[in-house]
């Protein structure tokens, strides 16, 4: 199972960090996604780290977030910095035993609740 938290509002410009939990699962053997879901939009990918730790950003976000993961913790955080009106969204932590990453929704077996995230202008 899967959990997100840390959401909520901030300004524009300002900087906000959702992280994702495993219960009953080892993210080591896991490559995890960050996706969001804005009002009317589809869900779009955001970011990922395969099972060797090594992250991949959608061009959006790209010098913004971060995606890090702790291994020991069984946490993985994405840190979201310079947020703009278009990051507002709810944003979902998703995994699976894939080797690398991909950007289709449809690709990872493992979902998380979503939590949201509201950039105020």
């Amino acid at each position: 199972q899967l959990q997100a938290s840390g959401g909520g509002l901030v300004q524009a410009g300002g900087s906000l960090r959702v992280s994702c939990a495993a219960s009953g699962r080892t993210f080591i053997t896991y490559t995890v996604a960050w996706f969001r879901q804005a009002p009317g939009k589809e869900r779009e990918f955001v970011a990922a780290s395969n099972r060797a730790g090594y992250p991949y950003y959608s061009n959006s976000v790209k010098g913004r977030f971060t995606i890090s993961r702790d291994n020991a913790k069984n946490t993985v955080d994405l840190q979201m910095n310079s947020l703009n009106f278009e990051d507002t969204a709810v944003y979902y932590c998703a995994a699976d035993h894939r080797t690398t990453y991909s950007v289709y929704e449809s690709e990872y077996a493992y979902w998380g609740p979503g939590t949201q995230v509201t950039v105020s202008s």
